[in-house]
């Protein structure tokens, strides 16, 4: 699906309920926790890995990194999320019952409602990365700390390093149901007039029933359907496939700015 769509509108006139451009000296835990989805997991494999060097932030996959859980491998992920949310040990109950496959709390998290709102819009800058089987993604999935089927995600953008161009590149985003009975899958591949690998904004406007992406200040996608309950933003770099190549492998987010509806 190619796009050249309309332009977006302008964000809030007000100041952003989150906004981080990731120039201090280090993480700002009032927003964010260092973890991929940290109770399905043990906390050596959920840890990130990432620097703060004045250009952002730059998530990194190290040579050295476990896979996120033995089961899943090859699969590595170094993540920021806007919160956490767990039952107990060996509970169903957590944020993101992204498989069906068995996922158990093994390290309960407590409940961390850092900027999890109901709607709103978030513009997220990043540099996705070229390095071998990597992805970059940004998510805001469902907290499922009110009911198990809050569980919803609007993506913003999947990219695999293999689909970015010097001239245009390929991405994954839509909307997913996971265990929400009220929404449909709709995912879909956008192409989009641009090198990924330097910096870019992807915006996701939502609530009311309908979802917008876009894609440098123009819609790629609008789909009639919306998560209409509190969620977490999730930022991850991927290596989605068995060791090899370069390490460390790395991509940025440069600027976050989110407002709740």
């Amino acid at each position: 699906m190619t796009t050249t769509g309309a332009l977006l509108p302008d964000p809030p006139a007000r100041v952003p309920d989150l906004d981080d451009r990731f120039t201090g000296p280090g993480l700002r835990r009032e927003l964010w926790v260092d973890h991929y989805l940290p109770h399905w997991t043990t906390p050596d494999r959920s840890l990130a890995r990432y620097d703060l060097d004045g250009d952002g932030l730059r998530l990194r996959i190290d040579g050295d990194q476990p896979d996120w859980r033995e089961e899943d491998a090859p699969l590595r992920v170094s993540n920021l999320q806007t919160g956490t949310y767990s039952g107990g040990p060996g509970s169903v109950r957590g944020t993101h019952r992204h498989r069906p496959d068995g996922l158990v709390v093994r390290t309960p998290t407590p409940t961390k409602l850092l900027w999890a709102p109901s709607g709103g819009r978030v513009d997220v800058t990043v540099s996705a990365s070229r390095d071998q089987g990597s992805m970059l993604a940004a998510w805001l999935v469902g907290t499922e700390h009110l009911s198990e089927t809050h569980a919803g995600e609007v993506c913003l953008f999947e990219i695999d390093a293999a689909a970015i161009g010097p001239g245009g590149t390929r991405a994954r985003c839509g909307v997913k149901a996971h265990g929400d009975p009220s929404l449909t899958t709709d995912m879909a591949e956008v192409a989009v007039p641009l090198d990924a690998s330097r910096p870019h904004t992807w915006t996701a406007i939502w609530g009311g029933g309908e979802t917008v992406i876009g894609c440098e200040g123009r819609v790629v996608r609008r789909i009639p359907q919306s998560p209409g309950y509190p969620v977490f933003l999730l930022l991850d770099l991927f290596e989605v496939e068995p060791r090899g190549g370069t390490y460390p492998k790395t991509a940025r987010v440069h600027h976050v700015r989110g407002w709740s509806a």
